[in-house]
């Protein structure tokens, strides 16, 4: 890949994150202060917890671009409660004011989009797993605004309408499939899956060989939605040929941390499958 498609890459990257949020934040800005304490499928998440956690992971996300030293303070914090800090981090931002909090989201995004589109392509962001380029610390904050905004649609019981900028979603959740196998203890298959997902807009998404004896197929927002744990696998259009494709949805997981607990199924019929 050439500079100027790494470029162009980002760009893109960048610009369906300022349009995520932006989507995300036309539910919120009007909700009064009562609506933005109405609890979210996370346990013991609120709407503000939800904000705070973008608002402070974006700030995060800016430090570890641009000042080391601050990035090791942040570190530090997590060794020392790596199973908290995040949850303590997300109930400190949400005892804010709802308009105070709203303004340091709108900040902590901007300023990360911008950090981001000046960053040296070749150079790497610490984080608290691997190190990532610029387009890839993007593309995780991407997939963190989407799922997080899916849990506030949830919550106040309003359409989360789906888009062809999930592809970038989809991307991160097929390249996470060792990951998903390791972090559940299991060793990662040897050879890549057929992956093929039907977009949004009706494209079909395809990933690997088209010959691979193993396969995975269906909805590209129902794969976002299982590689994000916020639906169960039962309540999804998704199948698998292969036993080791099987095993993968049930383990998928994009976002990094120990391996998620996911969501209990919704519908009567789903529940009724899992139960058999």
């Amino acid at each position: 890949m050439t500079q100027t498609q790494r470029d162009q890459r980002l760009a893109g990257v960048l610009a369906d994150l300022t349009a995520e949020g932006d989507v995300l934040e036309s539910m919120v800005a009007p909700l009064d202060p009562e609506q933005w304490r109405a609890a979210t499928p996370a346990p013991g998440w609120d709407i503000a917890h939800q904000i705070a956690h973008l608002a402070w992971t974006d700030e995060v996300a800016v430090i570890a671009a641009t000042d080391k030293r601050a990035w090791d303070d942040v570190v530090l914090i997590a060794i020392e409660d790596p199973t908290g800090f995040v949850d303590a981090e997300a109930s400190r931002g949400a005892a804010l004011a709802p308009d105070d909090l709203l303004v340091r989201w709108r900040r902590a995004r901007a300023l990360l989009v911008e950090t981001l589109a000046a960053h040296p392509s070749d150079d790497k962001i610490p984080w608290f797993g691997p190190p990532m380029s610029a387009t890839s610390m993007a593309t995780a904050r991407y997939m963190e605004t989407w799922a997080h905004g899916l849990d506030v649609a949830d919550a106040l019981g309003v359409p989360h309408a789906p888009s062809d900028r999930i592809r970038h979603l989809v991307h991160l959740g097929v390249r996470t499939r060792n990951f998903a196998f390791g972090v559940h203890g299991l060793t990662p298959p040897t050879e890549e899956f057929r992956v093929e997902l039907t977009a949004p807009g009706g494209e079909t998404w395809s990933f690997g060989p088209e010959d691979a004896p193993q396969r995975v197929d269906g909805s590209a927002y129902d794969f976002c939605l299982l590689v994000t744990q916020r639906r169960n696998r039962a309540d999804l259009d998704l199948g698998a040929d292969g036993a080791d494709a099987e095993t993968w949805l049930d383990i998928a997981q994009a976002f990094a941390g120990p391996a998620g607990t996911g969501r209990a199924p919704t519908s009567a019929q789903a529940i009724g499958a899992e139960d058999r």
